[in-house]
Parts: structure tokens; sequence; C-alpha cells
């Protein structure tokens, strides 16, 4: 009897629970699940501060002013654009518009769309293996090191995953009937992730794409037509949104932060496609020019190097491997079991797009040569947590055969080892609990192995067990990471004792990840801060790069004009688009030294403006900083 068949047997035994269907019990533990999840993303929630200076200033912009939120303007006098499309933007500086925008309120929706992501994966894994697999996969995401970093933070992770989360349901939905509909509504759900973020959200659509494909009780050619039809709603929900900035007159509408041509299309394919896949054109981009140097190593927050072992390196590791030796075991033995199952089976066909997605996301970022950083494992994390809980659950279910039990002790050892080799690389940081969780790991492995099908009512000490021993590495990780102030675009989950320092050269080993002189951060100065609050131009003022412009948006409330974008090297405004500004009296000050960071490409209308307005203002010293009044001109 082949193992497919024991588990049917296991399921259909005399006395066996269907369950599938919901016992009294599932309603308490999915709201306990969630209360838990909300009480975890929200508590201290404020103490992020602004996060990520740069979006939460354009978070701000959009609360001022409406073209300004409808581009994701860095600034409400709508000079440049971030350099992601403003979908999480808009849910950010419409919190801020309904309760009044501050930290807290900004950070808001992001918690609250982690609360929604585990909610949407246990109903697409409850769908196919009941409330027990959703519960475990749920608890899975919601523990995972990396998602309590996002969903308490400010990037457009959050969404991102929410949206491809949703899709996914909806396919599974899709899958059951063949619906056109719910193959349309998940393709919508991709089109408005990739407004999000661009390109990344396409990774899952192999995974989508194939479970459909396999797995629909319909003809060939119907499931290619509602596939189409999905490719169809994705195109449009993306595309208005690409044809109206398009169409939009650039004069009136900011300049598309890291485009070359002004075109959210070329963002999309350069910095943000071809750049990152390929490398060579920005920041860690290969081993060319970026933030290792001409031929360096590339610093271990942009992702270390290429290669099969990224995802478990020193960069990546801690930050969502914890459960993926499990999962990918899981999703090998799921498959083989399921081997001789209809082709319409659901748990085989939610095998293989959570499969689909963990293994074409995990390649892409292995692989990719460009720009690349620790927390974008974030997109793997509900896949991940999905397998997890389906594989546990359906091997549970035949848990009096052998193989399954095998398979089941194998997962859980791999796990406490991998847990293990994770919890070492702090080795100064809860000691124990490395050796705590691989002593017990084995022993319940061992146990698993021999005599699960023979504990009666310890089966569920054992289950337990099994479960808290499996989620004690991760769960550290996340209180570690919950408990630690985070800021700046250089981040990582876990203890104050990784990698997130930036220096010009590579990583600082030593700096706090998050402390002063963090790449991002700007120091404090009261005196230009009040100058800057006084003025009442369209820009109060003007500075090269987001660093110094993000403060002191977000400390005065002013619009501050960041030259060249993120870093300084965008060709917005030019010279003279910035002369015309200052001979119309629309920027007061310009501050000196702003930018900072690793340029994707020479500052050159950046340098030429600041030679300028060097050569032809007089500077006088604010606070520290140099600052050209720009309505005093040099008289000559």
């Amino acid at each position: 009897m082949i193992v497919t068949d024991e588990l049917r047997l296991a399921a259909s035994a005399p006395g066996a629970k269907d369950e599938r269907v919901d016992a009294r019990w599932t309603r308490p533990a999915l709201a306990a699940l969630l209360l838990a999840t909300a009480v975890l993303y929200l508590w201290g929630l404020g103490s992020n501060g602004w996060a990520n200076d740069y979006y939460a200033a354009a978070a701000q912009a959009g609360t001022q002013n409406f073209t300004a939120w409808l581009f994701g303007s860095h600034d409400a006098g709508n000079a440049i654009t971030v350099d992601k499309p403003p979908a999480s933007l808009w849910v950010m500086a419409l919190s801020g518009r309904l309760f009044g925008f501050n930290a807290f309120t900004m950070l808001l929706p992001q918690a609250v769309m982690g609360v929604g992501s585990v909610a949407v994966l246990y109903a697409a894994v409850r769908r196919v293996s009941g409330p027990a697999a959703g519960l475990i996969a749920g608890a899975a995401l919601a523990l995972t090191p990396v998602a309590a970093l996002m969903f308490r933070f400010n990037n457009p992770d959050a969404l991102l995953v929410l949206l491809m989360v949703v899709a996914a349901y909806c396919v599974l939905r899709a899958t059951e009937t063949a619906s056109t509909r719910w193959m349309m509504l998940a393709g919508c759900a991709l089109g408005f992730a990739f407004l999000t973020k661009l390109l990344q959200a396409f990774l899952v659509v192999p995974g989508l794409a194939l479970a459909f494909l396999v797995a629909a009780p319909v003809g060939m050619w119907r499931r290619i037509g509602s596939l189409a039809a999905g490719a169809a709603a994705m195109v449009y929900s993306a595309g208005w949104f690409i044809a109206l900035v398009e169409l939009w007159p650039a004069g009136s509408r900011p300049y598309i932060g890291g485009s070359t041509d002004n075109s959210l299309l070329q963002l999309a394919l350069g910095y943000n496609g071809i750049e990152r896949i390929a490398g060579g054109g920005g920041p860690g981009g290969g081993m060319g020019p970026g933030p290792g140097g001409p031929g360096g190593v590339r610093p271990l927050f942009f992702g270390g190097e290429p290669g099969i072992g990224r995802m478990f390196g020193d960069s990546m590791g801690t930050q969502a491997s914890w459960l993926l030796p499990a999962a990918l075991i899981g999703l090998v033995a799921g498959l083989w079991f399921t081997r001789r199952t209809p082709r319409t089976a659901g748990v085989r066909a939610a095998l293989l797009m959570w499969g689909g997605w963990v293994l074409v996301t995990g390649a892409v970022f292995s692989f990719m040569d460009g720009t690349i950083h620790p927390y974008y494992t974030v997109a793997l994390a509900p896949a991940v947590a999905a397998l997890l809980g389906i594989s546990v659950r359906e091997l549970w279910r035949g848990r009096r055969f052998p193989a399954p039990r095998v398979v089941m002790a194998i997962m859980s050892a791999a796990t406490g080892v991998w847990a293990f080799i994770l919890l070492d690389r702090t080795p100064d940081w809860w000691p124990a609990v490395r050796w705590v969780v691989l002593v017990g790991s084995v022993v319940v492995a061992s146990i698993l192995a021999v005599g699960a099908h023979r504990l009666g009512r310890a089966t569920t000490v054992l289950a337990v067990t099994a479960a808290m021993l499996g989620l004690a590495g991760p769960t550290a990780y996340t209180l570690a990471t919950v408990a630690n102030a985070h800021g700046g675009p250089m981040v990582v989950a876990g203890p104050s004792v990784g990698v997130s320092g930036f220096d010009g050269d590579g990583p600082d080993r030593h700096a706090p990840p998050d402390g002063p002189g963090r790449f991002g951060a700007a120091a404090d100065n009261p005196a230009l801060e009040n100058i800057v609050r006084e003025a009442s131009t369209r820009w109060a003022a003007a500075t090269v790069g987001s660093m110094t412009a993000s403060s002191l948006e977000l400390k005065t409330g002013a619009s501050v004009m960041a030259i060249g974008g993120f870093t300084g090297s965008d060709d917005s405004p030019t010279l003279e688009q910035f002369q015309a500004y200052v001979a119309h009296r629309e920027v007061h000050y310009f501050i000196a030294g702003g930018h900072g960071g690793p340029p994707r490409r020479n500052h050159g209308e950046a340098s030429a403006i600041a030679t300028w307005v060097q050569q032809n203002f007089t500077p006088i010293d604010v606070g520290g900083a140099t600052v050209y009044d720009l309505f005093e001109p040099i008289v000559r």
C-alpha cells in the first residue's frame, strides 16, 4: 500500500474526524491568534519613531497635498517622488488624514496589515488542510522575525505581503471551481501589489499560475482562458496608474524618483527591475562599484554574496529561514505522497502554489546580483508558513504509518539543528535557548519516529511540545525585534547585535543597528529647523539627497526639496529648473552637505546646482550647518 493510500486510510478510519470542518475550538483559537498578533505588532509601536524617514516624509507630504498623495511625492511642493510606486504611501497618508499624522498613526496600518496577512493566510491554508493547519501557518507567519520587523515599519513590504497572500487565497478559491471571477480578483490584488513594490510582486505568479493550470477542474483551454482573464485584470489594475503618470503633464506632477527619464515604467524595468537582477547599476550591484567598493566584498546588509546559500547566510538566515528547511522537506514529502491523487486534489494544488512561491522567490533572491536587503525575505514568510502548516497537518493525520512519522521526525530534527546554528550566530544573546531547542527537538524527533501513534492522550502533549520547540528560535528573535527600536533604511530583525550600520565602505559591525550616525539619520539642529519652519515659500529649503530633507520635513512640517531624490543622483531638478525656482522665489534656502549614502550614479545636476549656489550666494552658519539664503544673491 503506497503512502498516499495510508494517509487517506488514516483520515477515513472509524472515529477519525474530518478536521476541515470547524470544531468548537476553532473560532476561539483563531481569535486568540489574531489578538496575540495584534498585541505583538502594536506593542510599543511608537518606539520606532518615524522608522524610515524617507517614506515617512512622503507620507506626511501626502497628508498636506493631494498631488503629493497621488504620486507619492517626497515633498508637498512636488519636486520628486520616492523611488517606489505610492500604494503603501496612500494608506499611511490616509491614516494620517483620519487620525492626525504622527509616528503611531503612520505605522498603525502596517500593523493592521500584519494581522490581516495572518488572517488571510489562515483562511487559505484552512481551505485545504483544516483549521489546525491554518493556525500553524498563521502562527509561523506572525512569529517570523522579519515579518515582525516589516509589519511595524513603514517600508512598502507590509502591503506587498498582504496583497500577495490575498492573491494566493483568491487563486485557491478559483482552483476549486475553475472560477474566472476569483482569478480576476487574484489579478487585481497582484496589480496593486505591483503599485506597491513593482516587479517583486510578480515573483509569486509562476506558483499561482501553476496551481491553477494543474488542478482547476475543467479542460485545459478553459484553464488557459481563466489565467488570461486573471492576467488581464492584473495588467489593468496596475496599468491605470502607469497610464495616469505617463499622460499627466510632467510639469504639473513630481519627477519620478529613481528613473532616468521621468517614467514609472522605466523605474519598474530599470532601477527596480533589470538593475536589481543583473546588478552594476546601484548599491550592492555585483562586485562592481557599490557599497563594497570596486572588486570588494558585498556588505552583509546588501545580502551577502549571491549563491544558493544566500537565504541561509549571515545576512539573511536569521530573518526568515528558521522554518525553511522543514518547509522544503514537507514540500517534497507532500508532493511525493500525493503523486497519485486526482489532478484536482486541493492539498497538492496548494503545495504546488506555495512551493512555487518559495522556490521562484528564493531563487531570484539568492542569485540576483543587484541591490537586495535582508528584509526582502519577508516575501518568503507566508509561503514558508503555509507549507509548514499543510505538510505538518497532513503528515500528522498519517502518523500511524512509518513514513509520515519519519518525515515529521526529520522535519523536527532539522528545525532544531538549524535553529541552533542560527542562534549560535549571536552566542552571547540568550545562550541557553539554542541548547534547549536543539536537545528538545532531537528528543521529540526520536519520539515521533518510533512512538507517536502509541501515546494516546499524551499525543497532544507531544504535538504542543514539538510546536513550541520549532517556534522557539524565531519567537525569541521576534520578541527581540519588537523590544528594540528600529529606524533608517537599513534595518534587520533580531537582537541589537547584527549588521546594520553603514559607513560608506561597508557595514559597521560594532555600531548599534539603529543608533546615532546610522545611514539615514540627521542630527538635530534647532536653529536650522526654526528658519525652515518660518519660511513660507513652496519649498522652505532645498538640499542634495533625502537624508537632511526628510528629517527637516518631519520636524518642521515644511516642504523641503530633495535635489536628486534619495541619494542625490537623479537628474531632477536640472540646473535650469532650479534657477527658475529661485528666480520666482519658490525656494528660500539651500542647505549644503545634505546627501549621504551610496549614489547610484554621479551627482551631475546636483553638483551643478550646488556649485551655482556657492558661486552666487553667501554662506551663513546656522547651528553648524552651512546655509545659503536664496533671497539674497551676491551683489557683483
